[in-house]
This record gives structure tokens, sequence and C-alpha cells, in this order.
């Protein structure tokens, strides 16, 4: 079933959905959406975009942990992207829960992307619903977004940021060179956080349990993780890069037109943005490692969207959360959280653009005690 090499999938135009169902500006492609886990609070959308052609599907998955945002906000501008012919499935938020707590894990401790072992059934309900899409949709390829703090060397146990890590077989093998040299190449500026390749470890030997091994051993997928550094590199850059290598993963030899055409990896304004592009959400703490270490107790923490924007327009409202859940309730585009308590602050940014169209950005904050 594989198909990496010589298909074509991915374009880069920009549907207008209304509902569940819609139709590009070109009428080439239909839209639905499927809703996972519905009325709990793991319930998440699953978006599927249909070609006007026959061709092969993709499964793109993004949030398996909900503290690797750029995997799922890539995701989601995924979702959103125009194909030439097959079936483009996109999960961007596959874990709602760790999602809206910032964490990689659920509020029960339980990783997500240990929960598919091969030949077995998944070990949770939400993993469970997830397969059934997944292994309904009878993918040719799956691709899954992720983030580390550390880089690979080789050895996946040291780190495995700035890598692509792809099953067995010539195609993906040589997809996945293919990839990661064409965006070290185009997207790249520092030497040190060039792409590496690797294969997915073998069955029975940790990390176990991933859904994209899964995919590639129980429905003969060409299966890929993608893995950016999180830890000193812009959000945007990180999302740029993960949808670059989704791009080049997907178009194959009969691409229709040039290629992602996202912004330079520097961040950089380019002059050719698209007319319909989103907003975008971003949080920046003072102290500035307010959410990567632990914090004490009386310290107040600065948070700061005044970096979000609007590549076609401008932002007209920064709406803020803080808390588990319920509404955005503060607004500007700085806030100060007191710590004041023991345990995780997890916080949410909401951007609306003059267009009415929404970003999300989160982090959390959390105490040593």
């Amino acid at each position: 079933m594989a198909a990496t090499g010589g298909w074509s999938l991915i374009t880069t135009g920009v549907a207008s959905v209304v509902g569940d169902t819609a139709r590009d500006d070109s009428g080439d492609n239909s839209r639905d959406s499927i809703v996972v886990r519905e009325g709990t609070a793991e319930e998440t959308t699953v978006f599927v975009t249909t070609g006007a052609v026959d061709g092969p599907t993709a499964v793109v998955v993004g949030g398996m942990h909900g503290n690797e945002v750029a995997g799922y906000t890539a995701a989601g501008r995924i979702a959103d992207r125009s194909i030439d012919a097959g079936t483009l499935v996109t999960i961007p938020e596959a874990n709602a829960v760790a999602i809206e707590r910032g964490t990689r894990t659920d509020d029960e401790g339980i990783n997500l992307n240990r929960q598919f072992p091969d030949g077995e059934t998944p070990g949770t309900r939400l993993a469970r619903a997830l397969w059934d899409v997944v292994k309904e949709s009878d993918p040719d390829i799956l691709i899954d977004l992720h983030e580390s703090t550390g880089l690979y060397a080789g050895d996946p146990m040291d780190g495995v940021g700035q890598a692509i890590f792809h099953s067995a077989g010539d195609d993906a093998t040589a997809a996945a060179a293919d990839a990661a040299d064409y965006v070290t190449e185009t997207r790249v500026d520092d030497p040190a956080l060039a792409f590496q390749t690797g294969p997915f470890s073998e069955p029975d030997t940790d990390p176990t349990g991933l859904l994209a091994h899964k995919a590639a051993r129980d429905l003969d997928a060409d299966g890929f993780l993608v893995e950016t550094r999180s830890t000193d590199i812009a959000l945007e850059t990180r999302v740029q890069w993960h949808t670059a290598i989704v791009d080049r993963l997907l178009e194959g030899d009969l691409l229709l037109d040039d290629g992602p055409s996202e912004e330079p990896a520097d961040g950089t304004d380019g002059d050719d943005e698209s007319p319909t592009a989103s907003p975008i959400a971003r949080i920046e703490t003072q102290p500035p490692s307010a959410a990567e270490a632990p914090l004490e107790p009386g310290t107040t923490v600065t948070l700061d969207a005044s970096r979000s924007r609007d590549p076609d327009g401008k932002l007209v409202a920064y709406e803020w959360r803080v808390g588990d859940d319920g509404p955005f309730e503060e607004a500007g585009k700085t806030i100060a959280v007191p710590i004041d308590g023991t345990g995780d602050r997890p916080v949410a940014l909401r951007v609306v653009d003059d267009e009415g169209a929404t970003a999300i950005d989160r982090l959390t904050l959390s105490t040593n005690c």
C-alpha cells in the first residue's frame, strides 16, 4: 500500500467551510467533519477533504501530546489545505484534554501515544475511537506531528527533536530523507538544527504503542513521526517546519504548483501572503522561562500577546483564559498572573482578526511545590 513516491495530494489553496460540509473556491474539493468522543471532555473533530480525482489516502495527526503546540497548530492549518487527488484526513487535536491542560498526558496521567499496541486493541476509549477513524480511512500514509526538547543524534532515548522517523521499506526511507534534506536546505538557517532521519523502533523495543507504528504494521501504511525541537525556537518557525515536511511527504512527482507557500523560517514577512491567511496567536512570558521551569509561589508572571499577528489584516481582540476551563474573561495584549498556589495553571490566549477568524496559543504555569 506504500504510496509516498509518484503521486500528488497537497496543494496550498484554502477552503471556505460552512457547516460540516463545504466546497473550496475552485469547486474541486469536498470537505466533511467527524466528531470523535462527542459529548465528553475528549471530544475532538476529524476533518476529511476529498479531491475530485481518485487517489491515495493520507492521515495527518497532531496534538497527541498537549504540550507539543507546533504539531497541533500545523495540523490545524493542514486541515484547510486543498488537494489535487485522493483523500486527506486530518486530526488536528487528537488529545483535547491534554491540549486544554497544556501537558503531555491527560488528567489521569495517560500518555495517549503509548496506547496503540501492534496487533492489539488500543488501550483507552479515546485511542480506540481514533484508531477506528484511522482504520476506516485505510491510509496509504500516516504522519504524526510532535515536538521534543532535545535533539536527535542517533539514539531516541537521548532526544528526538529535528528528526523524521519512518516505517520500514525503501519508499518510506527515501521519502523521509528527501523531506529532511528539503526542509533543512530551504527552511533551516542553523546547521545544528538540520533535520535527521531514523527508523521506527523494532516491535517490543521502547518506545512501543505509538499510533504511527501501528498504522504501518497493522495497515501497511507508510508511517512517519515528525519531531521538531520546541526549546529556544519561535513557535511559528516550528509550525512552518512541520507544514513544509508534510507538504513534501505528500506532494510526490505530480504536484501542480510550486510547493508550500508558508513564510520564510526566519519569521520575516513575505510579499505574497495568502489573502485568507489565518491569524497567529503567540504568548511570551516575563520572566522568559516561566513556561519552562517551576515557579515559586508568590511570583507574578506577565503574559504578553504582542507578538501575535494577522498576516493579511489586523487583530481586533486579545482574550485570555486562566484555569482549566471556563470563558475567556480577561482582555488586552498583556495580563499579569499571580502564582499564589501549588500545581498547574493552564493559560490560553485567543486572538480574533478583523474577519472574525481566531487562533489559540496555550501554555501551563507550574509551581515547584
